[in-house]
Protein backbone atom coordinates (compact mmCIF):
# COMPACT_ATOMS: atom_id res chain seq x y z
CA UNK A 1 0.00 0.00 0.00
CA UNK A 2 2.17 3.30 -1.26
CA UNK A 3 0.38 6.73 -0.92
CA UNK A 4 1.47 9.13 -3.10
CA UNK A 5 1.78 12.88 -1.60
CA UNK A 6 0.98 15.47 -3.99
CA UNK A 7 3.93 18.15 -3.48
CA UNK A 8 4.25 21.19 -5.20
CA UNK A 9 7.12 20.89 -7.49
CA UNK A 10 8.68 24.32 -9.41
CA UNK A 11 10.29 23.48 -13.00
CA UNK A 12 13.29 23.64 -14.33
CA UNK A 13 13.89 24.42 -18.31
CA UNK A 14 17.00 23.33 -19.55
CA UNK A 15 18.09 22.87 -23.27
CA UNK A 16 19.86 19.67 -23.99
CA UNK A 17 19.24 16.39 -22.18
CA UNK A 18 20.55 13.94 -20.37
CA UNK A 19 22.07 16.77 -18.33
CA UNK A 20 24.55 16.36 -15.39
CA UNK A 21 22.97 16.89 -11.77
CA UNK A 22 25.02 19.59 -10.51
CA UNK A 23 23.92 21.84 -13.59
CA UNK A 24 20.60 21.36 -13.10
CA UNK A 25 21.41 23.27 -9.28
CA UNK A 26 23.13 25.73 -11.22
CA UNK A 27 20.07 26.64 -13.75
CA UNK A 28 17.86 26.57 -11.05
CA UNK A 29 19.67 29.22 -8.87
CA UNK A 30 20.00 27.00 -5.67
CA UNK A 31 23.78 27.22 -5.73
CA UNK A 32 26.20 30.02 -6.20
CA UNK A 33 28.35 27.91 -8.34
CA UNK A 34 29.30 24.33 -9.64
CA UNK A 35 31.75 24.12 -6.54
CA UNK A 36 28.88 24.16 -4.03
CA UNK A 37 26.49 22.03 -6.29
CA UNK A 38 29.27 19.43 -6.50
CA UNK A 39 29.61 19.73 -2.62
CA UNK A 40 26.31 19.55 -1.46
CA UNK A 41 25.66 16.27 -3.95
CA UNK A 42 28.85 14.40 -2.53
CA UNK A 43 26.91 15.07 1.13
CA UNK A 44 23.85 13.69 0.11
CA UNK A 45 22.29 16.53 0.48
CA UNK A 46 20.23 16.17 -3.21
CA UNK A 47 17.83 13.27 -4.24
CA UNK A 48 16.68 12.12 -7.70
CA UNK A 49 13.16 11.09 -8.27
CA UNK A 50 13.19 9.80 -4.23
CA UNK A 51 16.35 8.51 -3.97
CA UNK A 52 19.51 10.52 -2.17
CA UNK A 53 22.14 10.36 -5.48
CA UNK A 54 25.60 10.95 -4.89
CA UNK A 55 26.78 11.29 -8.55
CA UNK A 56 27.53 14.65 -9.48
CA UNK A 57 26.96 13.82 -12.91
CA UNK A 58 24.36 11.70 -12.61
CA UNK A 59 22.42 12.27 -16.09
CA UNK A 60 19.21 13.75 -15.62
CA UNK A 61 16.36 13.75 -17.90
CA UNK A 62 12.82 15.08 -19.10
CA UNK A 63 10.18 14.93 -15.78
CA UNK A 64 12.88 13.62 -13.27
CA UNK A 65 12.00 14.96 -9.59
CA UNK A 66 15.30 16.88 -7.85
CA UNK A 67 14.82 17.44 -4.14
CA UNK A 68 16.95 19.93 -2.29
CA UNK A 69 16.86 22.12 0.68
CA UNK A 70 13.39 21.06 1.23
CA UNK A 71 12.11 21.64 -2.48
CA UNK A 72 10.77 19.73 -5.36
CA UNK A 73 12.22 20.62 -9.05
CA UNK A 74 11.00 19.01 -12.09
CA UNK A 75 13.50 19.20 -14.40
CA UNK A 76 11.64 20.07 -18.15
CA UNK A 77 13.27 19.89 -21.90
CA UNK A 78 11.54 20.15 -25.40
CA UNK A 79 15.08 18.95 -26.93
CA UNK A 80 14.89 15.16 -27.77
CA UNK A 81 17.72 13.14 -25.93
CA UNK A 82 21.29 13.20 -27.67
CA UNK A 83 23.04 10.24 -28.08
CA UNK A 84 26.45 10.14 -25.89
CA UNK A 85 28.70 7.98 -27.53
CA UNK A 86 31.65 6.72 -25.56
CA UNK A 87 34.79 8.00 -26.02
CA UNK A 88 36.65 5.01 -27.77
CA UNK A 89 33.36 4.47 -30.22
CA UNK A 90 34.26 8.39 -31.12
CA UNK A 91 35.28 8.95 -34.92
CA UNK A 92 38.76 10.01 -35.02
CA UNK A 93 39.95 13.61 -36.31
CA UNK A 94 42.56 13.83 -38.15
CA UNK A 95 44.06 17.39 -39.28
CA UNK A 96 44.33 18.09 -42.91
CA UNK A 97 48.05 18.18 -44.04
CA UNK A 98 49.34 21.53 -45.15
CA UNK A 99 52.33 21.70 -47.36
CA UNK A 100 54.47 24.87 -46.93
CA UNK A 101 55.56 26.75 -50.76
CA UNK A 102 58.42 26.17 -52.11
CA UNK A 103 61.13 28.62 -52.07
CA UNK A 104 61.99 30.32 -55.31
CA UNK A 105 65.64 29.10 -56.55
CA UNK A 106 66.24 32.48 -58.26
CA UNK A 107 65.49 34.75 -55.60
CA UNK A 108 68.14 36.52 -54.14
CA UNK A 109 68.82 36.24 -50.61
CA UNK A 110 66.77 39.16 -48.68
CA UNK A 111 70.08 40.87 -46.27
CA UNK A 112 69.09 42.50 -42.94
CA UNK A 113 69.56 45.93 -42.82
CA UNK A 114 71.52 47.13 -39.49
CA UNK A 115 70.53 49.73 -37.58
CA UNK A 116 72.37 52.59 -36.90
CA UNK A 117 70.31 54.25 -34.33
CA UNK A 118 71.46 55.49 -30.68
CA UNK A 119 71.33 52.90 -28.23
CA UNK A 120 68.01 53.37 -26.32
CA UNK A 121 68.25 53.38 -22.36
CA UNK A 122 65.58 51.83 -19.87
CA UNK A 123 63.08 54.34 -20.69
CA UNK A 124 62.63 53.74 -24.15
CA UNK A 125 64.26 56.82 -25.28
CA UNK A 126 66.67 57.53 -28.10
CA UNK A 127 69.99 58.57 -26.37
CA UNK A 128 72.07 61.64 -27.75
CA UNK A 129 75.41 61.24 -29.09
CA UNK A 130 77.25 62.81 -26.16
CA UNK A 131 75.43 60.77 -23.70
CA UNK A 132 76.36 57.77 -25.89
CA UNK A 133 79.96 58.76 -26.57
CA UNK A 134 79.99 58.81 -22.30
CA UNK A 135 78.63 55.62 -21.65
CA UNK A 136 81.57 54.11 -24.16
CA UNK A 137 84.13 56.00 -21.81
CA UNK A 138 82.93 54.72 -18.68
CA UNK A 139 83.85 51.06 -20.19
CA UNK A 140 86.51 49.28 -18.28
CA UNK A 141 90.05 49.83 -19.68
CA UNK A 142 91.41 46.20 -18.70
CA UNK A 143 88.96 44.11 -20.21
CA UNK A 144 86.93 46.79 -22.74
CA UNK A 145 83.38 45.72 -20.98
CA UNK A 146 80.32 48.40 -20.80
CA UNK A 147 78.51 48.49 -17.72
CA UNK A 148 74.92 47.12 -17.93
CA UNK A 149 72.38 49.36 -16.55
CA UNK A 150 68.89 48.52 -15.90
Amino acid sequence: MSEEIEVEALEVEVSVQPIELYKVLKIANLVSGGGEAKYAISDGYVAVNGEVELRKRCKIYDGDVIEFNGEYFVVICDQPVQEVIPRDQQPIKVAPVVKAPKKDKKAPPVKAKKNKAAPATSKNRSVTKKEAEKTEKKADTATGRKPISF
